[in-house]
């Protein structure tokens, strides 16, 4: 009986220890949703051309995105001040539910992208003129945090 008390006390000794850091991880916020944030430099006298092209396909593609659950919300935001001519001016941010939400999403889009885009070369051949007017600067994945 004393060894079977001595192996509880043991075991629940070891949930504490290994469950504290866990509760303690979190003690200052929650988890918010995930974005993906791309931060983009357009070319010099291209702005009109890129934003055209993100009214006449991203927004459809995204706005259809939300409409069948796949993102929960998207922002574009045009950036007022550059520290330097290499610094981005247009970032495009993905809002998703959790990083669950981000599994199979290439699946998930082909079908919408197909629909949008008119298939996967008319994609390809999209994707091709933007590289002509943009470069990508950075493309980073966000967890949100809700503070207490």
């Amino acid at each position: 009986m004393k060894r079977l008390y001595q192996f509880l006390l043991f075991v629940l000794l070891l949930t504490v220890l290994l469950l504290t850091p866990a509760m303690f991880a979190q003690e200052h916020y929650t988890e918010g949703p995930v974005w993906r944030v791309s931060l983009i430099r357009v070319k010099p006298t291209h702005m009109d051309d890129y934003l055209t092209t993100l009214q006449q396909t991203t927004k459809p593609f995204y706005e259809e995105a939300k409409r069948q659950g796949i993102i929960v919300d998207y922002k574009v935001f045009l950036k007022e001040t550059k520290a330097s001519p290499e610094d981005w001016d247009v970032s495009i941010a993905i809002e998703f539910k959790n990083h669950a939400a981000m599994d199979g999403l290439d699946a998930k889009t082909e079908a919408l992208r197909d629909k949008i885009m008119g298939g996967k070369q008319q994609a390809h051949e999209l994707a091709e003129k933007r590289q002509e007017i943009r470069e990508t600067v950075s493309s980073e994945l966000l967890d949100e945090i809700l503070l207490k």
